[in-house]
């Protein structure tokens, strides 16, 4: 699964079932299951490798607290605008934590990088060539009006995401031939032999599960602020379009008690409240508009924590360790364009940013830099020279991919002086690619190549985000580079971004520890020009496929790592993305009336806050007492 910050960029699916291949796997579906019970596995989960870590009579989570109370609200913000409780379609912007409407047949946990559970599924049974997979439903899952929830509204989900939802669907569910409902809660999707099995069984499972009924009058496929229809845990509150949403808690959500989710799901209310900046919503949470905050602003974080509620204790403020790759992070480019096609351009280009200088000056220090799509990885981000096992995966992709990755080590961003922001070592060393690559200073000063001017666009939507752009826009610059950094409101940067309309934008992928096929939808060629993917850079290298496809397919953790290196090796070696920062750790700060399962060392795959922590009454009453609250 990948995640990104500060606009979500989701993983998406893909394939058209008609209704006569429907009609028919109604009809045959009995025989389909005709095997030796032999060869059929029945699980009350799936998992990548191995063993799942819980039985199948396992009562709950290790990390959850079982008896946490339930009650109160936990708030938070996000970024820019929202028109939309539709986050499956490309129009409009859906609201964060909108698709908190739905379940899934598997859900996954905080505590294993590649398993999955059953949710509306009860069990599973599959091959053990993982050649197909069928759900058995819990006859009880209901939807919010109280409709049960049948393998015809899988089925009806699959179609439709295919039909009607992102265009980047198709790519993931590509290798989904078939989605059968065998019966009323039996639901069997049947797999392309040469796809990337391991990754499919997972991906099926966590489809989101939306009512056939309910959509037989609306239309998928337009935006809406209607309260849709699922069976998840929440359901709308309140909404005030590009202003903020809130979720409440269902009392009669059907699977309250099951194993996967004891424990969780402990606020009444869930809300978000939107800003325009960074800085304007740090200003709101001092004035106690949300409750809880992660920082993600060095500045902000070293020199802002300083305000009466904190000095009081009625804030608290922490930094806990993240047992995640610590996210990619970047100014990526857009490699549609022409003026990027030469790798020695990008990575001049790259070269102009002084890491070093703004960790100095704007950072305070706090951070380190980034130089892998798996940074802070100790298993996943490739070192050094090629291994063995790695050099057979790239030898036979070498027409594909730059020499470098076989003469060089994995590649490291160039190390600049601190003291200087126009570094000019390295920013000679830059202009010699740059005139390697054919583009030549003229009179005027700026570099030109077939009579055409290098110019570069930094897209950007956050006024605190130009005290970081502008150095970085003074030295391109200085290298004749004609750049200017584009801020434009929300709205506006989330429709380019769909639509590929710039030159160079940031953004952030939290990468998983068991990555696969779902790779594709950042870096796949398949996914280069489809709107609205994840792959912002618009990656189309025929090696690459070949290497994610090997990703998918690998048998062991240890043949997913020797992939995950090569491919790790390879991106950075072709220069898509300028590696911006990162740190290895969460700085959270939070109204003190929140209690949780943990105290300094949360699951390793995630805070958990929304779900796993729960109201405190007992602070709250002392708040209000002292009338804080």
């Amino acid at each position: 699964m990948i995640r990104t910050t500060p606009r979500a960029a989701t993983t998406r699916p893909a394939r058209l079932i008609g209704s006569t291949i429907l009609a028919l796997g109604l009809a045959f579906a009995a025989p389909a299951l005709a095997q030796d019970d032999s060869d059929i596995i029945t699980a009350h989960g799936v998992s990548s490798f191995g063993e799942l870590k819980y039985p199948a009579d396992f009562d709950h989570f290790d990390y959850v607290n079982v008896d946490a109370p339930k009650g109160g609200e936990m708030s938070t913000w996000a970024f820019g605008t929202f028109d939309s409780l539709t986050p499956y379609i490309l129009k409009g912007n859906a609201a964060a934590m909108s698709s908190v409407f739905y379940d899934s047949l598997l859900t996954g946990t905080l505590d294993e990088p590649d398993a999955m559970y059953g949710l509306v599924a009860e069990s599973v049974e599959y091959p053990e060539n993982r050649e197909w997979i069928v759900f058995n439903m819990r006859p009880e899952a209901r939807f919010r009006d109280g409709t049960p929830v049948t393998a015809e509204d899988v089925v009806f989900s699959f179609n439709i995401l295919v039909e009607d939802g992102l265009p980047s669907f198709r790519v993931q569910f590509k290798d989904i031939l078939e989605a059968e409902a065998l019966d009323e809660h039996r639901v069997k999707f049947t797999f392309n032999p040469d796809g990337p099995l391991r990754e499919l069984l997972m991906t099926a499972g966590g489809l989101p599960i939306f009512s056939k009924a309910y959509y037989e009058d609306r239309d998928f496929a337009e935006s809406s602020l209607e309260p849709p229809m699922g069976s998840g845990a929440y359901e709308l509150l309140s909404v005030e379009p590009g202003r903020s949403v809130a979720y409440k808690r269902r009392d009669d959500y059907w699977a309250r008690d099951l194993p996967v989710n004891r424990g969780q799901n402990n606020f009444d209310v869930l809300r978000v409240e939107y800003f325009a900046d960074y800085t304007t919503a740090f200003e709101a949470f001092k004035g106690g508009a949300y409750t809880y905050r992660e920082e993600f602003q060095s500045k902000i974080w070293a020199t802002g924590y300083e305000f009466p509620a904190v000095q009081e204790g009625t804030v608290e403020v922490e930094t806990l360790p993240d047992g995640r790759p610590a996210g990619t992070q970047g100014f990526f480019f857009n490699l549609r364009r022409d003026k990027f096609q030469d790798p020695r351009v990008r990575e001049a280009i790259g070269m102009a940013f002084n890491f070093e200088w703004s960790n100095e000056s704007l950072f305070y220090g706090l951070y380190e830099r980034t130089d892998s799509f798996w940074e802070n990885s100790a298993t996943l981000q490739a070192t050094g020279m090629p291994s063995e096992a790695e050099l057979e995966l790239l030898e036979p992709i070498r027409e594909y991919i730059p020499e470098t990755v076989f003469t060089e080590e994995a590649f490291t961003p160039h190390v600049a002086s601190a003291d200087d922001l126009a570094d000019r070592r390295t920013l000679r060393q830059a202009g010699r690619l740059l005139s390697e690559a054919g583009w030549e200073v003229g009179d005027d000063g700026f570099r030109y190549k077939d009579g055409q001017r290098l110019t570069v666009e930094v897209l950007n939507d956050s006024p605190s985000f130009e005290r970081i752009i502008n150095p970085y826009i003074e030295n391109l610059k200085r290298l004749g580079i004609e750049a200017n950094a584009n801020r434009v409101d929300a709205a506006e940067a989330q429709e380019r971004e769909k639509n590929f309309e710039y030159d160079v934008v940031t953004q952030r992928f939290a990468m998983s520890q068991t990555p696969g096929d779902e790779l594709r939808s950042v870096f796949g060629s398949e996914t280069a020009d489809v709107p609205g993917s994840a792959n912002i850079a618009g990656v189309s290298n025929e090696g690459v496929d070949q290497l994610i496809r090997a990703i998918a397919d690998a048998e062991s953790r240890e043949e997913l790592t020797t992939a995950v290196h090569a491919l790790d090796r390879v991106l950075r070696a072709m220069h898509i993305w300028v590696p911006q920062w990162y740190k290895g750790v969460h700085n959270i700060a939070y109204l003190d009336v929140y209690d949780r399962p943990y105290a300094d060392t949360p699951p390793p795959y995630g805070l958990g806050v929304m779900s796993l922590w729960w109201w405190d009454e007992e602070k709250a009453a002392e708040l209000r007492a002292e009338g804080a609250l």
